[in-house]
């Protein structure tokens, strides 16, 4: 059985699940679909739904704010729109040196289209894109 036959979510370590909570739900207009626990930590997970289904397991651990990759993608199909909501709704987008952005925060992507990165209030970095 290839992992390709089966539902992907991302998983994203935070230090706080409430502070979390307070920006995936209150800033991101994420919807939790479930709670749960998270090792020793009652109600320190949250399910977010994204695109029709669950999406983004947010737990709370020791490990949080680790990576200093990009953890997940929302494509969209007016990056802009959703760059103002976001920003509108407190959510302040990284700029990188050597990479030339908008007065939004938005750059060109590698091979077209174009990216915006934010980072949740542990430095989890996530990125909206559109291919336009």
């Amino acid at each position: 059985m290839p992992l390709s036959d089966f539902h992907l979510r991302a998983s994203v370590a935070v230090s706080d699940i409430q502070r979390a909570v307070a920006f995936y739900e209150g800033k991101l207009g994420l919807r939790a679909l479930r709670a749960g626990p998270s090792a020793d930590i009652p109600d320190g997970s949250r399910v977010y739904g994204s695109g029709g289904g669950p999406a983004l397991n947010v737990y709370q651990s020791g490990t949080a704010g680790k990576s200093r990759a990009t953890m997940a993608v929302w494509y969209v199909d007016d990056i802009e729109q959703v760059v103002d909501e976001l920003t509108a709704a407190g959510v302040d987008f990284t700029r990188y040196d050597g990479l030339e952005h908008d007065p939004r925060g938005i750059t060109a992507r590698a091979g077209g289209g174009r990216i915006a990165w934010f980072q949740d209030p542990d430095g989890n970095t996530f990125a909206i894109e559109a291919d336009v």
